[in-house]
């Protein structure tokens, strides 16, 4: 078994080809899938990433309808911006740019090659996206 320093319950693959980028102050919760095993994957600094989130960098559709005929899998890298709060059951696919301080909802499945812009919030299946409305840094206000 492999072992990674965020979280001990989740999967992190592709660490040891050197593909898996993830910046300080990351956290990862457990059950979650973060591969990188086939190409580059960047998280941000300060991003949380809930439990059971998957975030992908290939997949394998072509080989597996063409009964393999199709022998390639299909890669590309996906890249979180810093400080993006990622919900439970997310997932983010392959080739997809997720712009700073956006905040991913529970449940929602971001497509291939989707580009988030920064402070956007994210939702659904397939995942739509609009501007965040942004919490007063000040509460006392």
């Amino acid at each position: 078994m492999y072992e990674n320093n965020h979280n001990p319950l989740s999967w992190i693959r592709g660490t040891d080809k050197g593909h898996v980028h993830i910046g300080e102050d990351t956290w990862i919760g457990p059950f979650t899938v973060i591969d990188g095993e086939y190409d580059h994957i960047t998280l941000g600094r300060g991003v949380n990433v809930s439990s059971g989130a998957q975030i992908l960098t290939h997949d394998t559709v072509k080989r597996c309808i063409t009964g393999r005929a199709y022998t390639q899998i299909d890669h590309k890298p996906t890249t979180v911006g810093d400080h993006v709060f990622i919900g439970t059951n997310a997932v983010i696919l392959k080739g997809c740019r997720i712009g700073e301080r956006s905040v991913i909802a529970a449940g929602a499945v971001v497509l291939e090659d989707t580009v988030i812009p920064p402070d956007s919030l994210v939702y659904g299946v397939p995942a739509k996206f609009k501007p965040l409305q942004k919490p007063n840094a000040n509460p006392l206000q």
